[in-house]
């Protein structure tokens, strides 16, 4: 696909904007899919090239977060091996399975985590002491919400951040810079399935790409810098938009018919 000149500037601003807001709270993919989609991306390969550009605002992320020592590749070493086998069989699934049944129960587990967070207005502030062995959580998260990122995906980055600091105890900027290391892995799991399958494009990508490449820098700078302050209402915020996204799409566009 080859790319008006007019169209570079517009793919790298959403890739900016959908990296910054991904590394702090999540939700970019509210920004790039429908931006993919309206300059004439067919669907399969929306999906796939949003899989290529996210990768470098998730990768350049991890890469301040690792480089600030807010989070160690040992300690997540069982997670991302566990995270990208998840991811690898949810970009499989989806392949031969319906996603409805997830577009409808997925709102009301992201209202269950709004409604935590939001009547708890101290989680996350500071770190706990675990609920869970550190395997068995991985077992459960890495394979659990790998292969949900690897089969349907809004919500992943939110899921995470809670589940880290619930099950590992983790503080909410701990927890934020665990949850890109393993979104890093599923979008490479995932991406690897696409690129198979022929249904990247490049051009918009790499456009994207380099705005992401920023936007990652710029938001994990902002989650090292105001921590909880910053992620919590940002949390709060993007969840809320995901979670309407997804009930217009499951519940209210139907029923218009």
């Amino acid at each position: 696909m080859s790319l008006s000149l007019w169209l570079i500037p517009v793919l790298f601003a959403t890739g900016l904007l959908a990296g910054l807001l991904d590394t702090i709270a999540g939700g970019g993919g509210l920004l790039t899919i429908p931006v993919l989609l309206g300059i004439g991306v067919p669907p399969a390969y929306a999906l796939g090239t949003n899989k290529l550009q996210a990768s470098f605002g998730s990768g350049s992320a991890t890469y301040h977060f690792i480089r600030s020592g807010a989070v160690t590749l040992r300690e997540c070493a069982a997670g991302i091996a566990l995270t990208f086998l998840g991811a690898s069989l949810g970009a499989l699934a989806v392949q031969r399975l319906d996603a409805d049944l997830l577009k409808r129960l997925i709102p009301f587990l992201l209202a269950a985590v709004a409604l935590y967070v939001f009547a708890n207005p101290g989680f996350g502030r500071a770190a706990t002491r675990p609920r869970v062995e550190r395997l068995t959580f991985y077992l459960l998260a890495g394979l659990g919400l790998g292969f949900y990122d690897g089969f349907f995906g809004p919500g992943t980055g939110s899921f995470w951040v809670v589940a880290l600091m619930l099950g590992l105890g983790q503080d909410m900027k701990t927890a934020t810079a665990t949850t890109k290391v393993m979104n890093f892995t599923s979008n490479a799991a995932s991406l690897l399935f696409f690129v198979l399958g022929g249904h990247v494009l490049v051009a918009p990508a790499v456009a994207m790409a380099a705005g992401q490449v920023i936007g990652g820098r710029l938001g994990a700078k902002l989650v090292l810098t105001r921590g909880a302050r910053l992620i919590r209402p940002a949390l709060l915020f993007m969840v809320v938009v995901v979670l309407s996204k997804l009930v217009w799409d499951a519940y209210v566009r139907p029923a218009l018919g």
